[in-house]
This record gives structure tokens, C-alpha cells and sequence, in this order.
């Protein structure tokens, strides 16, 4: 399905967010670069997904390791959504935000026994995806119902990256070694309430989808007491003019009438679970820089801003497309350029891109920007990392602070080597 890209409203030659609130005043306030998130489309990705689904006990589990923000989960807390969570602290983010420990659930990758008791102690939902963690687990909370990831096999997603679900993937215990889970679930006496799967990322053919699920309603039918049935998530969402995304009304409806069917045939009512992030908040994030220099050299015209792939690694690390924007000047001869940030490595945010002519001082904005961008944030180059703003009902809320060099030292500690009274020793 194609789509429109996410943007922001231009009206009377200027860009502005949901209600009119400006993106160059956000900057004059909160200064450069800076992460702002647009309520009003969260809201509308997520009920997107409710309405897509038919089924008589739908639970949406946001992700949350797209934007973690502690704002953010308290939107979703106030919709009604759960949260996934992949570490311990996410966990106890998402207790800070308000979440029941029920409405959360905990699915770590290469943990230690030692983190999932933590998960353990707060009461959250607990899912497994590997024998040896699932064995000791059983021995350890006999007591304590347990879901359990599966690996389907199934090459889902963009990339290598993007995608869990294919045989070489450490994430989910293999379909194949089923007959082992059941072993050890009868050993141990484990109760198994839930099983999953997540094949990926940028997912666009339902039909792969669909494929996976069938494979998991398999594994469903194998436990007769459970609770709920997690198909993980991996919606597209379009990063350009054009650009396709997942037909998630149709994948509604396909999913929906299998899902009634397989319950019919389970013999009761279960959840059906979903994970989404990626979905919920990337076309809801906009990145905003300021143009630093313009630096032309024999072949190429670049545009050099005030943050890099600290800031917003995503170009560089998955190759990914995000649509620039001058939002200073939004008329005059339009140019191409490569904008790149002012890290000691390349960090590059696009190449040959074609927006107004820039100028030094020209604020910039970065679409897309909500997933995966600030949390995958860092302080390379002893650079502060940004602001963050949220737009709703037509006010703007500061978030979270910019860093300061007081940030950056305040978990270093001084070795006594360097302490006055080490001196000459």
C-alpha cells in the first residue's frame, strides 16, 4: 500500500506541528538540535491498529524501546495500551509511567537468569526464548506462568538488520525444537500462559505475515492453557513521497477472521497481542538541526549541521531513508545537497538531497524521527544529547532537558592517583 509520507503542515509559507505550534519558535525556546513528537499522530497510528483488528479481546503492547521517553509511555498508558519491554529498566520505566505490572510484558534476548528475576519480583508478564534460560526458569519459578518466543523461520523485514525471524536469528527458540520445550515444560511443571513471535521490521507482504501466524496458531494448539497469543509486530511505515507501507486494514482483517477461527477451534476466547513501535511513533518524531556551514568541494555540495550520528544514527547504521526539510525558507530556487554532522567519523543524513536553497543558520528538519532515534541516542564525541519536546492539543511540553558537561561527569569518579594528596608518591 502506498502512502503519503508524514509531514508537517505548511501554511502561509510557513511549517508548523499539530495546532499550529511552530518549529522554528520550538528551536528559538529550546535551542538546536532537538527532538520534537507530534501527539495527534500517535494517537491516530494507534487507533489505526484497533480499529484494524476484529477479535473480541485485542491487546496492543507498545514497544517501547522505539521511544522510551517516561511521557510517552503515559500517553500509551492513558490509551489503554500495555507495553513490551526488553530489559529490566524498561520495566521500571514503565512502572514509573503508571502500567499495571500485568499490562507488561518482559521479552529479554541473552539475559542472565539472575535480570529475569528482577522482571520476576515486579510481576510483570515473563516470555522465554531459549531452552537453557526456560529449563532453569522452570526449576527456579515453577510457579510463575511463562510465555514462550518462537523462531517461525521466516525471512521477514528490510534486512539482515531488521529482520529476527530467519534460522540464523538469536532471538526465539527454533519450531523444530519444540519437542524439547515440552519436555522441559513437563519437567519443570511450568505453566505456559502465552507464545509469541516477532519476525521483524518494515514487514509489507501480509501474506508472509499470515505464514508466521499459521506457524504459531501450530504451536498454540500444543498448550491448553493459555492465556494469550503475541504476533509481535514489524508494520511499515512510508519514509517518502510514495513510498509503501503496511495495508494494515487488510492484514486486520485477514488476521482477525483466522484468529476467530483458531479460537473456535481452541475451545474459548484467548488475547490476541500485538507489539507494535516503529508504527505507533516514527512518522510522529521530527529531528531539528541547524546548519552549521555550507562546503562545497569538486563534486559535492554539503550541508554541514549541528549534530550527527549521535545524535540520529539510523542513516548510518541501517542505511535508512529519512526526508530533510528547510523549514526556515520554504520558497526560492531549490538545491541539492548531501547533509552530513560534525562527528569525527562520516555521519551521513543524505546524500543529493533536494530542498530550498540553504543558508548558514537555516534550521533543517529530519522526518521520521521517533523510532529508534533518540533512544538510540549517544554521547560519542563527548557530545550532549538533544532535547526532547512533546506537541499536544496544540501546547508544547519539554520532555526531557539538554545535557550538560555536568551530565557527562556525573558518573565518573576521580581515581585517587590524581587526588592532591597522591601527588609525588
Amino acid at each position: 500500500m502506498r502512502a503519503k509520507c508524514s509531514k508537517m503542515i505548511l501554511e502561509n509559507d510557513q511549517y508548523t506541528f499539530t495546532g499550529g505550534v511552530s518549529p522554528l519558535d520550538l528551536v528559538e525556546q529550546y535551542g538546536c538540535p532537538l527532538y520534537v513528537y507530534d501527539s495527534a499522530i500517535i494517537e491516530r497510528q494507534y487507533k489505526r491498529l484497533t480499529s484494524a483488528f476484529d477479535v473480541p479481546d485485542l491487546k496492543l503492547n507498545y514497544a517501547c524501546k522505539a521511544l522510551s521517553n517516561v511521557n510517552i509511555l503515559r500517553l500509551f498508558k492513558r490509551w489503554g495500551a500495555g507495553l513490551d519491554t526488553v530489559s529490566v529498566q524498561e520495566v521500571a520505566l514503565g512502572l514509573q509511567a503508571g502500567f499495571d505490572p500485568q499490562d507488561i510484558i518482559y521479552t529479554p534476548n541473552c539475559v542472565s537468569l539472575d535480570e529475569i528475576e528482577l522482571a520476576v519480583q515486579h510481576g510483570v508478564k515473563i516470555n522465554i526464548d531459549n531452552i537453557s534460560i526456560l529449563e532453569q526458569f522452570g526449576q527456579a519459578f515453577p510457579d510463575v506462568p511463562v510465555c514462550i518466543r518462537i523462531n517461525p523461520h521466516i525471512m521477514a523485514g528490510g534486512n539482515v538488520k531488521t529482520s529476527v525471524g530467519h534460522i540464523d536469528s538469536k532471538f526465539g527458540i527454533s519450531i523444530h525444537q519444540m519437542p524439547l520445550v515440552h519436555r522441559v515444560v513437563e519437567a519443570t511443571g511450568l505453566k505456559v500462559e502465552g507464545v509469541h513471535m516477532h519476525t521483524g521490521s518494515d514487514i509489507l507482504d501480509p501474506e508472509v505475515f499470515l505464514s508466521g501466524a499459521e506457524i504459531l496458531l501450530n504451536v498454540a494448539r500444543e498448550f491448553p492453557d493459555l492465556g494469550y497469543i503475541d504476533f509481535g509486530s514489524g508494520f511499515k511505515v512510508p519514509y517518502k513521497l510514495g513510498d509503501v507501507e503496511t495495508d494494515i486494514e487488510e492484514l486486520g482483517r485477514s488476521i482477525s477472521a483466522r484468529f476467530r477461527e483458531f479460537c473456535r477451534e481452541y475451545g474459548r476466547e484467548l488475547t490476541l497481542m500485538f507489539e507494535p513501535g516503529k508504527f505507533l511513533v516514527s512518522e510522529a518524531g521530527y529531528f531539528l538541526a541547524q546548519v552549521n556551514v555550507i562546503k562545497q568541494t569538486t563534486s559535492t555540495v554539503f550541508a554541514g549541521v549541528d549534530s550527527g550520528l549521535n545524535h540520529f544514527i539510523r542513516p548510518m547504521f541501517y542505511n535508512a531513508y529519512h526526508k530533510i526539510t528547510n523549514v526556515s525558507r520554504t520558497k526560492g530556487r531549490k538545491r541539492f545537497y548531501t547533509v552530513v554532522g560534525y562527528i569525527c567519523e562520516t555521519d551521513t543524513f543524505g546524500v543529493n538531497r533536494q530542498m530550498t536553497e540553504l543558508q548558514e543558520g537555516d534550521i533543517i528538519c529530519m522526518h521520521n524521527a521517533g523510532a529508534y532515534c533518540f533512544s538510540m541516542a549517544s554521547n560519542y564525541n563527548s557530545r550532549y544529547r538533544p532535547a526532547e519536546v512533546l506537541v499536544h492539543e496544540g501546547q508544547a511540553y519539554l520532555i526531557r532537558e539538554r545535557e550538560t558537561l555536568e551530565d557527562l561527569m556525573r558518573s565518573q569518579v576521580e581515581a585517587p592517583i590524581f587526588q592532591p594528596s597522591a601527588v609525588g608518591q
